[in-house]
């Protein structure tokens, strides 16, 4: 019995740090995957992020032309211009649904 139940905490324990080794912290996925258009600090004044146009996140102006399900959706499927050239690749395959939730919440902490 003692032996069985060291197993089911140990499965347990394997099975909640397998889960924490795969969700990567907020942080890091800015960085790893936002960063390079928006810019660490959310301004977006990077070379690809004046290119493209992007927001800037620390405006509260800029904040309001979107909702946190918009920013969802966009960083889930990606979005593409008017003429349908890909503006913003989504992270559907790369990111989990609640790693693009926080990068949501994330985003909206730019704001000043």
């Amino acid at each position: 019995m003692k032996h069985e139940i060291k197993l089911i905490v140990a499965g347990a324990l394997l099975a909640a740090g397998a889960a924490f080794v795969i969700a990567a912290p907020v942080a890091e996925n800015w960085e790893n995957h936002c960063a390079k258009c928006h810019g660490a600090d959310g301004k977006g004044q990077t070379k690809v992020g004046k290119k493209l146009n992007v927001l800037d996140y620390t405006s509260a102006a800029d904040q309001a032309k979107f909702t946190d399900e918009q920013a969802i959706k966009v960083t889930t499927e990606g979005a593409k211009d008017k003429a349908g050239k890909e503006r913003m690749k989504g992270f559907k395959d790369e990111l989990s649904a609640q790693e693009i939730k926080d990068l949501v919440a994330h985003v909206r902490k730019f704001k000043k």
